[in-house]
């Protein structure tokens, strides 16, 4: 009884107090934060916050923003699986080293990458100038701002699909093989199902993330209203202009749009759970 009685109290303080600790620092770090966005974006009236957030300017805001998120997101999703394959299927030199730098974008701070980013996608960079000659403009595009979100983002494919690719049986596979099935068939119809939770998982992650990016976006994007602009951006520029309640409006929008992710970010880790059969 003792032995049981030691197990359940575990090595940090009882269920009462680490409870209470947890939600008062997330009172105070995450929800009050909200619960002011919230009340000051309540000052306006409904007639007057819809004009604010579905003004020309803030509606370019948000296709840009979209628009730039979703086209990372799908790279993202490509590249990202084809790197967690990678760094779990294949064993060659330098393994460690890459597999360090897929986490640089966490450790980065996300105005050096954008600072990096733009230097050298400049149409004077090393890299923007090869493509300016192609016809190809990346710096102050929708494009730049596509391929700043990619950088920020990719971690949260990777890491998201990596740890199911490392547990995942060969067995399955080997049977595939012996009964005469191609590749193909194997990935599609063995591999893909299994892994499908955790990427659809990284995938909304990574987009989420993309939503929210600022620092590694305003050095690249151009910043010119109706064509590059991005919502984050837009938010900061009322703020500046002492324009709280319309910044907490235009706040406010992708704040919702972190919780739909958020919901359904929720949801794709509860179906993998069940997929995996350890849902309750």
């Amino acid at each position: 009884m003792a032995t049981a009685l030691s197990r359940s109290r575990g090595v940090l303080p009882g269920f009462g107090l680490t409870l209470g600790i947890t939600l008062f620092y997330t009172a105070i770090i995450i929800a009050l934060p909200i619960f002011a966005l919230v009340l000051k974006s309540a000052s306006l009236g409904p007639a007057e916050f819809w004009a604010i957030v579905t003004s020309r300017r803030a509606v370019a805001t948000y296709q840009v923003t979209l628009g730039a998120a979703a086209g990372a997101t799908v790279f993202n999703a490509v590249f990202g699986l084809l790197l967690a394959w990678v760094l779990v299927r294949y064993r060659f030199p330098g393994r460690r080293v890459l597999d360090a730098l897929v986490d640089l974008p966490f450790a980065l701070p996300t105005a050096v990458a954008g600072i990096a980013l733009a230097n050298l996608l400049a149409p004077t960079g090393w890299l923007g100038a090869p493509l300016k000659d192609l016809g190809i403009k990346v710096a102050y595009t929708p494009l730049g701002i596509a391929v700043a979100m990619a950088f920020t983002s990719i971690p949260f494919v990777v890491r998201t699909v990596q740890p199911v690719l490392e547990d995942l049986s060969r067995e399955a596979e080997e049977a595939a093989h012996s009964l005469g099935a191609p590749d193909r068939a194997i990935f599609l119809r063995v591999i893909m199902p299994a892994i499908l939770p955790a990427f659809l998982a990284g995938a909304a992650l990574a987009f989420a993330r993309s939503l929210g990016e600022f620092g590694g976006v305003i050095f690249i994007a151009g910043n010119r209203p109706f064509q590059t602009e991005i919502t984050a951006l837009l938010t900061f520029i009322r703020l500046e202009e002492f324009d709280y309640p319309a910044a907490a409006a235009i706040a406010t929008m992708i704040l919702v749009c972190a919780f739909v992710m958020l919901l359904l970010i929720n949801i794709l880790q509860f179906w993998a759970a069940r997929h995996s059969g350890r849902g309750g």
